[in-house]
């Protein structure tokens, strides 16, 4: 099912996401997003295997650790083992070896993380697995998950914002469908809303890591826009931070915004007791836009951030707003 009224990068990206709804078991999804049905039979391995994913959270995002810590136990778990599943994954696409040792990697990950049985010696996987049992995750976003960042492996370039829409999909809205289900949702019209967050958090990972991707031989930003406000690969090389690079850098930053702003109507669709953690981790990630653009859009000699107090201080808002 796709909406009218929808901007034409949308239609592919939206159909990737209803396909994922298709494919997925005929079991429906209850409100809380939980399945009670499944227990297991091995509690020891399982309270290791949650406890190693809280660990990569706790380590790897403070935010999400922050966020996830709003919902109640059992879906803080599963949250916590899809940032893990996800990390593995990139951690990956973003090692030392060559593309063709990682492509490989990739393809045991994927075989191994989307086992219903997995191996016991891989804690995420263990964890991952339970989770998508218990709440029904639909196994096609975690495919869609692996084959969007695999594309890092042969893609280092986007033309267009439809390009670029597409990889942001695959990297972040498939993480937001996945969590949908983890917390639970009233119906199919929260799919769009979920696909625009995952877009407006990807956004703003790209347009903090400017500097740390083009390090890694790798740029995000639209190849057409970029020419449009006067400016070429060379400009980034050299960290220039101009007037063409302000606009540019605000034109980027409006549209996330609006990204932001599309899909914040859809947090009332989700289950009341998961709202407050998916308002804090929007509410938080887009505050890294206004770092951005209070240091001059100086995204080369430092990485935008919110502080700890930054953070706190917006929860009380946050909770009444999603009360």
């Amino acid at each position: 099912m796709i909406h009218a009224n929808i901007q034409p990068w949308e239609a592919d990206i939206l159909s990737m996401a209803y396909e994922g709804v298709r494919t997925a078991p005929a079991t429906m999804f209850t409100c809380d997003g939980s399945n009670r049905d499944v227990v297991t039979t091995n509690s020891h391995l399982l309270e290791m295997a949650f406890d190693h994913c809280e660990e990569v959270t706790r380590q790897h995002s403070r935010s999400f650790h922050l966020a996830s810590g709003m919902l109640p136990c059992e879906k803080r778990h599963a949250a916590r083992a899809l940032y893990a599943f996800c990390r593995m994954t990139d951690d990956i696409v973003d090692s030392a070896t060559s593309e063709a040792e990682k492509a490989q990697q990739l393809q045991q990950w994927q075989h191994t993380s989307l086992s219903a049985n997995p191996p016991t010696d891989s804690l995420t996987a263990v964890a991952w697995a339970t989770t998508r049992h218990r709440f029904h995750v639909p196994i096609r976003y975690a495919e869609q998950l692996i084959e969007g960042l695999a594309r890092d492996l042969v893609q280092t370039r986007y033309e267009t914002f439809a390009d670029l829409a597409t990889y942001c999909y695959g990297a972040a809205s498939t993480v937001g469908l996945m969590s949908m289900h983890i917390i639970g949702f009233r119906n199919e019209h929260a799919i769009p809303y979920a696909v625009k967050l995952g877009l407006a958090l990807q956004m703003t990972n790209i347009l903090r890591d400017v500097g740390e991707d083009w390090q890694r031989g790798r740029f995000y930003l639209p190849l057409d826009e970029l020419a449009a406000f006067g400016l070429s690969e060379a400009d980034v090389a050299n960290g220039i931070v101009d007037a063409r690079w302000r606009r540019f850098m605000r034109f980027q930053i409006e549209r996330t915004r609006r990204l932001y702003e599309q899909a914040w109507r859809g947090i009332s669709l989700l289950a009341s007791d998961g709202r407050f953690a998916i308002a804090v981790a929007a509410d938080v990630y887009r505050a890294i836009l206004d770092d951005i653009e209070a240091h001059d859009y100086d995204v080369f000699t430092r990485r935008a951030h919110v502080s700890t107090w930054g953070k706190l201080r917006r929860l009380p808002r946050l909770w009444w707003q999603n009360r």
